[in-house]
């Protein structure tokens, strides 16, 4: 049996478009302890599996998709896209698996009814989608995502970039994100001075900058806000919680 979520499991986003989108809190699920309560990923293995997987049912019953027809990744933050194609989503083992996902960390799709699904705790959640025909992306960007193009490289695989909507979703804010002197110089020389603040870096202003360099315009992305950290009774992030957390998601389906 799947129990319904309650109306605040989702941040549903306004699609210009034939998609749905939607990002998911940590809200109305049943994992128990530190993954309380709506947990979508396998969080070190701590997690009881079976409440997983009665999450992400209750979470497909929400975007009105059959479980079986999610698509996930072996998330490795990088900056590969996979392709959905025909037979990626086999009847029976859709959201009722850790296992055989491909390895990346980005994921479109031209097939009406095929839930595209990327995890996060701090990361960035982006999803994409086509203002006039059904095609979608869903991506998952760390720093070393982002630094490495992912975002980018997604926009490019869903193409048209002139015409796609985005949506940035829930992540760590420069707040609770300080990083090395590296690191903040590479976000710099990348993505522009303004995404440097103080000792941290701002990750959500860098997508943005990812998106526009991208061909996105300004004018179409969609911010989510909140800093997982700072809300981290309606997010789950892996910095505030010590390690020790869940997964939410971004989610993303084409309509015909």
């Amino acid at each position: 049996m799947t129990v319904p979520l309650p109306d605040h499991a989702l941040l549903r986003i306004a699609v210009d478009g034939p998609a749905v989108a939607a990002f998911t809190t940590r809200r109305g699920g049943v994992s128990a302890g530190p993954f309380a309560s709506l947990n979508l990923g396998r969080s070190g293995g701590g997690d009881d599996p079976e409440a997983v997987f009665a999450n992400r049912r209750a979470v497909c019953a929400a975007m009105g998709v059959d479980p079986g027809d999610a698509m996930m990744l072996t998330q490795v933050h990088g900056a590969d896209v996979h392709r959905v194609a025909e037979g990626d989503t086999p009847r029976g083992r859709g959201v009722g698996t850790f296992d055989g996902w491909p390895e990346a960390d980005a994921l479109v799709c031209d097939r009406p009814g095929v839930l595209l699904a990327v995890l996060a705790a701090d990361c960035v959640p982006v999803l994409l989608w086509h203002r006039e025909h059904p095609r979608v992306g869903a991506v998952h960007a760390g720093w070393r995502g982002l630094v490495g193009g992912v975002v980018e490289n997604a926009v490019a695989a869903v193409g048209d970039p002139g015409r796609l909507g985005a949506a940035v979703g829930p992540c760590i804010g420069p707040c609770h994100y300080p990083v090395s002197a590296d690191v903040r110089d590479t976000f710099a020389g990348r993505f522009g001075d303004a995404v440097v603040r103080g000792e941290a870096v701002d990750l959500r202003a860098a997508t943005r900058v990812a998106l526009t360099t991208a061909g996105v315009s300004a004018a179409a992305i969609t911010d989510a806000g909140g800093c997982t950290a700072c809300h981290a009774d309606v997010f789950y992030s892996h910095r505030a919680s010590g390690g020790t957390t869940g997964r939410h998601a971004g989610l993303v389906v084409a309509r015909g």
